[in-house]
């Protein structure tokens, strides 16, 4: 009864450390929980100019168009575990003027090993790219391993602007 108790207080304490904005965080990470905080479907999008993975997603146009298709969609691109912010790259792929579009730049830039960014908002973050949906402040859905599957992402956005009955 006691180990139950414990965990059950450890539970509302990462829900509570999610919850308060500001509890360590950096700037960057800030600036995203406050975003994410609307009605609005939001997607953060975590990516490294160095990372194939990454650049695959932008191959062909893949990000553009689906920002183009999703205007009524907030997107966050965060580039991390990198030293350049990637907005030369990103603009080469027709990533940037979009209106419904912020970037940011996480400022750690360790790859991997000791120091490298392991969450974000208090969220693990284990491989990039990494994509989230958010609505209501709330994460919704997580793609955090590899490249994003342009449809499986769209049919997660209209999953999480549907209201929630049950």
């Amino acid at each position: 009864m006691r180990k139950l108790l414990t965990l059950g207080l450890l539970a509302v304490s990462a829900v509570s450390a999610f919850a308060q904005a500001n509890n360590g965080w950096l700037k960057v990470e800030e600036a995203v929980a406050a975003a994410v905080k609307g009605p609005q479907v939001t997607v953060v999008h975590f990516w490294a100019p160095w990372c194939p993975n990454s650049k695959a997603e932008l191959a062909k146009q893949g990000w553009s168009t689906f920002l183009a298709i999703n205007t009524d969609v907030k997107f966050i691109f965060v580039t991390v575990r990198s030293t350049d912010d990637g907005k030369a790259l990103l603009v080469e792929s027709g990533i940037g003027p979009q209106p419904n579009l912020t970037l940011l730049h996480h400022p750690n830039h360790v790859r991997k090993g000791e120091g490298s960014i392991q969450t974000f908002m208090d969220i693990p973050m284990a491989w990039i790219p990494t994509t989230w949906v958010f609505r209501d402040g709330k994460l919704r859905y997580a793609l955090n391993y590899g490249e994003v599957r342009f449809p499986l992402l769209q049919q997660l956005i209209r999953d999480a602007a549907n209201p929630w009955e049950h």
